[in-house]
């Protein structure tokens, strides 16, 4: 028996044929699965499938704005900040950078360890192709939500402090730089197969003395950074946390090779370079 209570289907507008929402309705937010695009993104990155990789984080960006998810945005556009300062795209690279900060700020995000991830994100990639002022102001504000969060990982502190690292000594700021290569190597210490990158900082490190002091003069300290960051890569026994040999390692050694042979360690970098062409031949087998 009908009482006269209006039913939500006495007012509700008939469903959209093509979205699927009641017209008038806000559309619900269709999360994208970052997961699954991240473990795929990895295996294009083992193979160096780098325009397999653009294709795939460019699909999913589409699909991530058709469902409004945000979210799934600012992870994407990360993503391809990162991507493309690999493919040394200046202009894709601060493009996306750009539309990341505004997530961030769209979303309501600063302060959040999200937002300390964007920040050096970006702030790498503005380092990476020489714009050190813009990137030394976002690594700062990475750092005050970092060290702000009691519950921010070692691996973020220790990847931020490395950076801006970099960043600091590109602008001639070295005292600061060696700080912040020491709070690097202390973090990376408290990760599983952090000594890989020990390894980087210790290179950067032997860069940095070059830079500030002269070859000549700081040879002996080079020498042993050098040194150090091979037994990084090599240790002679097995320990517990060491680096698995996998795709990460072959690009790893790959991205040291090149600062070994710089240096005069030719045999170290050949090394390095034929364990890279094994792992990536056979990452991309599978």
């Amino acid at each position: 028996m009908d009482d006269g209570t209006l039913k939500k289907e006495d007012y509700i507008e008939p469903r959209c044929p093509l979205c699927e929402e009641p017209y008038g309705a806000e559309p619900a937010v269709k999360p994208v699965p970052q997961q699954r695009i991240v473990e795929k993104m990895n295996e294009y990155m083992s193979r160096r499938d780098y325009a397999g990789a653009e294709r795939h984080l460019l699909y999913w960006l589409e699909e991530a704005k058709l469902g409004q998810d945000l979210r799934g945005q600012l992870m994407l556009r990360n993503e391809l900040v990162g991507h493309y300062r690999k493919t040394a795209e200046r202009e894709k690279a601060f493009e996306n950078a750009e539309a990341a900060l505004r997530l961030v700020e769209a979303m309501d995000f600063d302060g959040t360890i999200s937002s300390g991830t964007t920040y050096v994100n970006c702030a790498t990639a503005y380092n990476a192709f020489g714009e050190n002022e813009q990137a030394v102001t976002l690594f700062a504000k990475a750092r005050a939500v970092y060290e702000a969060a009691p519950q921010t990982r070692p691996e973020l502190l220790g990847g931020l402090y490395n950076n801006m690292a970099l960043t600091c000594a590109a602008l001639r700021r070295f005292d600061e730089a060696r700080g912040l290569y020491g709070l690097a190597m202390e973090q990376m210490g408290r990760v599983p197969g952090g000594c890989l990158e020990q390894a980087i900082t210790c290179l950067n490190i032997a860069n940095l003395i070059e830079d500030e002091r002269g070859l000549e003069e700081g040879e002996g300290e080079i020498f042993g950074l050098l040194d150090r960051a091979y037994e990084l890569l090599d240790p002679k026994d097995e320990r517990p946390g060491d680096a698995p040999r996998d795709g990460y390692y072959a690009f790893v050694c790959e991205k040291c090779a090149p600062t070994f042979s710089y240096y005069g360690y030719f045999a170290a970098a050949e090394e390095l370079e034929r364990r890279a062409e094994e792992l990536y031949a056979k990452y991309g087998r599978e």
